[in-house]
């Protein structure tokens, strides 16, 4: 299903907005941390370029970048979790949360797993890969995706959503790829590291399919959830 699970024909009203502006300021947040400055900033250019194409207000991720590169009083301090286990019919999932409050992220998780099963660390991510992965849109007709990622140094490939590709690189190589895909005629959507399934599970009904995403649904809904990967075939 992808390397990273999205929500399928979710309604961008105000709450949707307000919720994904809230989860772009706390990896701002967290990548400001390096440096103010996008230029001098890999991780935070990304991140910021994410925030624009989102259209989010120019003072909301200011405000981000300042607060994380303690440029503000009161800043913050985010802890990066990782909670793995598995959604109804042995699907595997992987959660990645940022948190201001460990306790209360905990229980939400324990809460949220009531209708898969909250398994301890490595009871999943062996069965994924830790990768980079860049979705990018085609500029013209005439791009291939394939000659692109030979050309830019990716692994792999496969198509994204509307269009795009996504494609997979070596963590150390993500900023890289990410620099060479526009002259192979591709625009960068979004990058970041993450873990794609070695094995996704194949579900035998649209039943099966509908309570996993509905599972999926109500974690990616928690505020301090980032990102959901699950080894669920398309």
């Amino acid at each position: 299903m992808g390397a990273q699970w999205k929500a399928r024909h979710k309604e961008i009203a105000a709450n949707a907005r307000g919720q994904i502006f809230g989860k772009l300021a706390k990896e701002i947040m967290v990548a400001a941390k390096g440096g103010a400055d996008p230029g001098a900033n890999s991780r935070l250019r990304l991140v910021v370029e994410q925030a624009k194409k989102a259209s989010m207000p120019r003072e909301t991720l200011e405000r981000a970048i300042k607060k994380g590169a303690g440029l503000l009083d009161g800043g913050v301090h985010l802890e990066h979790l990782v909670y793995e286990g598995f959604a109804p019919h042995r699907v595997p999932v992987i959660v990645e949360c940022l948190s201001d409050n460990i306790n209360r992220t905990k229980a939400s998780m324990n809460v949220l797993f009531r209708k898969g099963q909250l398994g301890a660390e490595g009871s999943v991510s062996w069965d994924f890969s830790h990768v980079g992965m860049i979705e990018a849109t085609p500029n013209s007709k005439n791009a291939d995706a394939e000659v692109a990622a030979i050309e830019a140094g990716a692994q792999d490939l496969e198509p994204s959503e509307e269009g795009a590709t996504l494609f997979i690189t070596d963590i150390t190589d993500l900023d890289a790829v990410c620099k060479a895909l526009p002259a192979q005629g591709f625009t960068v959507v979004s990058a970041q590291i993450g873990y794609r399934p070695k094995n996704p599970v194949t579900l035998s009904s649209d039943v099966e399919r509908e309570e996993v995403e509905a599972f999926l649904t109500a974690i990616d809904a928690d505020d301090d959830v980032q990102n959901v990967y699950v080894g669920m075939a398309d």
